[in-house]
């Protein structure tokens, strides 16, 4: 198949995933929804499922550039909470991943500049999103 093929297959199956996730999302009862703030100068985040009980020992972890799991963080208390360091990091914007299973995954865009993330700045990816990136990355690495 020609790179030409393949990018139209792409561009068709993309809206394909969108609407397939708004279809589907009402349904979802038990995806994970997050939240960063600063508390004392330390970065707190929370996450919960959709339900609002707390994504208790979700993983939290960097993706590398092919979004492949990277750097473990940790993992969430009780509460659904963890204080994330981010002063190791370079400047730019990397991807955050919580993990709490098989389909209970949010995705969060950081902007890091000296080890803090400008909040108004981050991203919250839906996962089919997250999907077609994927599914682009590795297209560009095969051609």
């Amino acid at each position: 198949m020609s790179a030409t093929n393949r990018a139209s297959m792409l561009r068709l199956l993309a809206p394909l995933l969108l609407i397939g996730s708004a279809l589907t999302t009402p349904a979802c009862a038990h995806q994970i929804e997050s939240a960063l703030q600063y508390l004392d100068g330390d970065l707190q985040l929370s996450s919960s499922f959709s339900n609002g009980e707390p994504a208790q020992g979700a993983v939290v972890r960097l993706l590398k550039a092919d979004g492949s799991p990277g750097q473990q963080l940790g993992r969430t208390d009780a509460d659904g909470r963890l204080i994330l360091d981010l002063s190791s990091l370079d400047n730019g914007v990397v991807d955050l991943q919580v993990d709490g299973g098989p389909g209970h995954r949010d995705y969060l865009e950081l902007p890091v500049s000296s080890g803090r993330v400008n909040l108004d700045d981050v991203v919250t990816l839906p996962f089919s999103l997250v999907l077609v990136g994927l599914m682009v990355s590795v297209r560009r690495r095969n051609d």
